[in-house]
């Protein structure tokens, strides 16, 4: 399967910016897709964006479209989630996940899942 490995998150002010990224290791990933969700407490794992590893299509949920980009390094097998724009209700626990396939927004047609970052947004 592979693993993820994510990084990067943290703190930062309405209005900023933060990076996340999600190295897999164990394999490549064409035909692959990947995708980012986050949760907040409680709450349910929520579809933020995907990227489709060969053919670098992406697709965003209506919450983040225009602020935050999703791309690939197919040399480093790992992809990026750049926040900008950012408001107090990106805060949350971010995953990365990978499935076979194009990008779909069900969580659970998710197989591999990173451990999580936090992002938290103060005003």
């Amino acid at each position: 399967q592979g693993q993820l490995v994510q990084s990067g998150g943290g703190l930062a002010q309405a209005g900023g910016s933060l990076r996340l990224s999600c190295a897999a290791s164990g394999r490549t990933f064409g035909g692959y897709s990947m995708a980012w969700f986050r949760q907040t407490s409680g709450n349910n794992r929520d579809f933020v964006g995907g990227i489709q590893w060969t053919e670098g299509n992406t697709d965003y949920s209506d919450s983040v479209k225009g602020r935050f980009t999703i791309s690939r390094d197919n040399a480093k097998n790992t992809v990026y989630l750049q926040m900008n724009s950012l408001k107090r209700e990106d805060t949350a626990v971010y995953y990365c996940a990978t499935r076979i396939g194009s990008v779909v927004e069900n969580r659970w047609l998710y197989k591999n899942w990173g451990q999580g970052t936090q992002v938290t947004v103060s005003s």
